[in-house]
């Protein structure tokens, strides 16, 4: 039953994910003519000088880059990232024809499409789910040469589209916007990622550990290490509680060690990263 709800939990937040790359593409970037690297870049391009439909140029740049990868990151990874390309591209598409651009402010649709746009590819990412485009190349190369640097592949992959979209429409604006996009995007990339990693430690010192710890680990997923302390004022002998949380999960956490303790002493610090049991690594 974990299994199942895990399972459907992740399809819709990749769908979700997928959704917001559609719509940044569809009603914000190619209506506006900003080109901020990658695929869609391509099909931006594409579509403002032939009028084919972004979906179109997406799949046969994602084909291509299927067919030389295939040999090298297996059908599995291929599949799952063409299934999810495929959907980006036909949803660009339907959202081009049914929803009005967000803006046709140029530099409004420059911050908020790198934002939802960002905030898309860092939630699929997140689920373990490739979009496709420039993430197959960057693999590919990864292991034709593992010592290459993929943030390196990606940046001249995309200041290579950009430059192409300087060489298209002529208009120095439109690249130095599509440049910020570029940097907008991958921050907010970045942010989600980090964000998602992001938890709490709390230290507890009580003179209750034991039914503290009992109640924590009876009422709730999470572990708790217990350290004898002694206090350096009074000398006396206490207990310290090492329990890691998620941020969501302070404010519960707190009133269950108050209400068996209330002159316990508990102190929240932030953890950039914790990995393995019950805690996920997002990459």
């Amino acid at each position: 039953m974990k299994l199942n709800s895990f399972a459907v939990k992740k399809f819709f937040l990749v769908l979700f994910g997928n959704l917001l790359v559609a719509y940044a593409i569809g009603c914000i970037y190619i209506p506006n003519k900003i080109v901020g690297g990658g695929v869609s870049g391509i099909s931006n391009v594409v579509y403002h000088t032939l009028k084919l439909a972004p979906s179109i140029s997406m799949l046969l740049v994602n084909i291509a880059f299927a067919l030389i990868s295939i040999r090298h990151l297996g059908k599995k990874f291929l599949i799952s990232s063409f299934i999810s390309a495929a959907f980006i591209a036909f949803a660009s598409d339907a959202f081009m024809a049914l929803c009005p651009p967000l803006t046709t402010n140029t530099l409004l649709a420059t911050i908020y499409g790198g934002v939802i746009y960002g905030f898309g590819i860092g939630i699929s990412f997140a689920s373990g789910v490739s979009t496709g485009g420039t993430d197959i190349l960057s693999r590919f190369l990864q292991v034709v040469n593992p010592h290459i640097k993929i943030g390196r592949v990606l940046l001249i992959v995309d200041a290579s589209v950009i430059l192409l979209s300087l060489i298209t429409f002529k208009n120095i604006e439109l690249t130095l916007y599509g440049i910020i996009a570029l940097f907008i995007s991958t921050y907010s990339i970045d942010f989600l990622i980090s964000s998602l990693n992001v938890s709490k430690l709390a230290f507890v010192v009580t003179d209750k550990g034991t039914e503290i710890s009992k109640l924590l680990t009876s009422t709730s997923p999470r572990g708790v290490t217990i350290i004898d302390v002694t206090g350096a004022y009074t000398m006396d002998k206490k207990t310290l509680l090492l329990c890691a949380l998620k941020a969501n999960e302070i404010v519960e956490f707190q009133r269950k060690i108050l209400e068996i303790d209330k002159n316990s002493f508990l102190i929240f610090s932030e953890s950039q990263q914790i990995v393995g049991n019950g805690f996920r690594l997002y990459y």
